[in-house]
C-alpha cells in the first residue's frame, strides 16, 4: 500500500514537471525576444559590466548556452539591444516632423524625445551610457547627429527664407537637438514640470533666445501634454 502512495506521489511529481516543462517551451523567435526583454531591463538597471550572462539566463529560466546559441553571448545581446532602441528614436523623432510651421517643428521633434523617454524609459537609460561595444548604429552621439541631419534641412530653408546665412544651419541643428537631448536626460530622473511645459520651455529657448524669452511659454501645435 505504502509503494503504491509512492509510485502515485512519483507519478503525480513527474507529470507536474512536465506540465511546467510544456508552459515554458518557446519557439526559437519567442525565447530571443524573451531574452532581448530581459536583457534589455537588467542592462538599464546594472549596465554592461553590472549585468551577466549567468543572471540574464537564471531570468529566462534557461542554461548559459541558450544565450549563446541566440547571441553568441553578452556582447552581442547588448549589440541588438541597443541598436533597436536607437532605431526606435530616430523613427519617432523623424516620423514626428510632419508640421509646415518650423516653431512647430521644433515642438514635434522635442516632443518626440520626450515620448520616447517616458514611454522607453529602459532603452533611453541603456542608450545614455557610455557603451563598452561598438555599434553598427553607433553611439548616441551619433544617434543625436543623425537626428540633428534631420532637422538641418529644415532650419536650411528657414534660413534661407529669412536672409540668413544657410551654411550655418548644421550648428544651429546641432546645438538645438542637443540642448533638447541633454534636457531628456535630466527629466529622465526628476520627471518635473510635466512633459508638455518641458517642451513650451524648450522650444520657448530655442525660439526666442534668452533676450526675448516668454514669462509664461506656450504650444501653437495640436499638441498639449
Amino acid at each position: 500500500m505504502i509503494d503504491a502512495v509512492a509510485t502515485d506521489s512519483s507519478s503525480t511529481s513527474s507529470n507536474d514537471k512536465t506540465r511546467r516543462t510544456r508552459r515554458t517551451r518557446m519557439t526559437g523567435a519567442e525565447r530571443r525576444q524573451q531574452l532581448l526583454e530581459i536583457g534589455r531591463t537588467l542592462f538599464a538597471a546594472k549596465g554592461f559590466e553590472g549585468t551577466s550572462v549567468e543572471e540574464i539566463a537564471a531570468k529566462a529560466g534557461v542554461s548559459k548556452p541558450v544565450v549563446y546559441e541566440h547571441f553568441g553571448g553578452k556582447e552581442g545581446l547588448y549589440a541588438v539591444v541597443v541598436d533597436r532602441e536607437m532605431r526606435c528614436l530616430l523613427d519617432m523623432v523623424t516620423g514626428s516632423l510632419t508640421a509646415g510651421h518650423p516653431r512647430e517643428l521644433c515642438e514635434q521633434a522635442a516632443f518626440a524625445l520626450l515620448d520616447y523617454i517616458e514611454e522607453y524609459t529602459d532603452g533611453f537609460r541603456i542608450l545614455v551610457r557610455d557603451s563598452p561595444i561598438p555599434q553598427s548604429t553607433g553611439s548616441f552621439a551619433s544617434l543625436i547627429s543623425d537626428i540633428a541631419t534631420q532637422v538641418e534641412d529644415i532650419l536650411g530653408r528657414e534660413f534661407k527664407n529669412r536672409g540668413f546665412d544657410s551654411k550655418l544651419a548644421p550648428l544651429y541643428a546641432q546645438a538645438l537637438v542637443g540642448m533638447v537631448a541633454l534636457t531628456g536626460q535630466w527629466w529622465l530622473d526628476v520627471r518635473r514640470p510635466k512633459k508638455a511645459e518641458v517642451a513650451a520651455h524648450l522650444v520657448n529657448l530655442a525660439w526666442h533666445g534668452l533676450d526675448g524669452l516668454e514669462q509664461k511659454p506656450r504650444l501653437i501645435g495640436h499638441r498639449k501634454s
